[in-house]
């Protein structure tokens, strides 16, 4: 049995240590996934579209990596963010957002794109607010993106974030490429670039 003592440590490793649970950009909610976004994940999963995210799973298999997302938050206090627009703020678009669960090499920040929100600049958008996030929010020191070498999208977006490949880090799956997220030098000084939501205090 794995002791609790290795598992992944990281600046904020409780919920209370972090807030934050909802982000807006000027046309973008990102909020904590809730079991609201179920039907969306799976139809995802079990779809040829997540054949770059380790699918396509049968259902019940989609339905299980569904509750760890949620589990995540819970454990955790963050993780992905549910992501729709201001003007359709039930139609969720995709999830983007910090990831790190255990046997996770380092701390990601990944994006995954249901097909109504392809071809907008919304995963950018989207995947900026949480880079601003991680390092801003939850300290981190850097971040990655880890890539299968044919999404080309992916890898266009990485690059269009800044961020570089890295070769000397080792990948979740063998054969990924990882991309490395620097964090901008006025991360602690200069103005956000997101608005920033705090929990609801008890």
């Amino acid at each position: 049995m794995t002791s609790p003592s290795s598992f992944p440590k990281y600046p904020s490793d409780a919920a209370a240590d972090c807030p934050v649970t909802r982000l807006e950009t000027d046309r973008l909610i990102l909020r904590a996934i809730s079991p609201a976004d179920r039907d969306g994940y799976v139809a995802f999963f079990t779809s040829d579209r997540s054949r770059f995210a380790g699918g396509p799973l049968e259902r019940t298999d989609a339905w299980r990596w569904f509750a760890a997302e949620i589990g995540h938050w819970r454990i955790h206090g963050w993780g992905m963010f549910a992501v729709a627009e201001k003007t359709a703020p039930d139609v969720t678009l995709g999830i983007v957002g910090p990831w790190f669960p255990d046997g996770w090499p380092e701390r990601e920040v990944g994006w995954l794109l249901w097909p109504q929100g392809e071809g907008r600049g919304i995963a950018a958008e989207a995947a900026r607010a949480c880079l601003d996030h991680v390092f801003r929010d939850l300290h981190w020191p850097t971040a990655v993106s880890y890539i299968a070498p044919d999404n080309h999208r992916s890898i266009a977006l990485a690059e269009r974030l800044g961020a570089v490949r890295d070769p000397s880090a080792r990948p979740h799956t063998p054969g990924d490429l990882v991309y490395r997220h620097a964090p901008p030098r006025n991360v602690r000084f200069g103005p956000r670039t997101v608005q920033v939501v705090q929990k609801d205090t008890p």
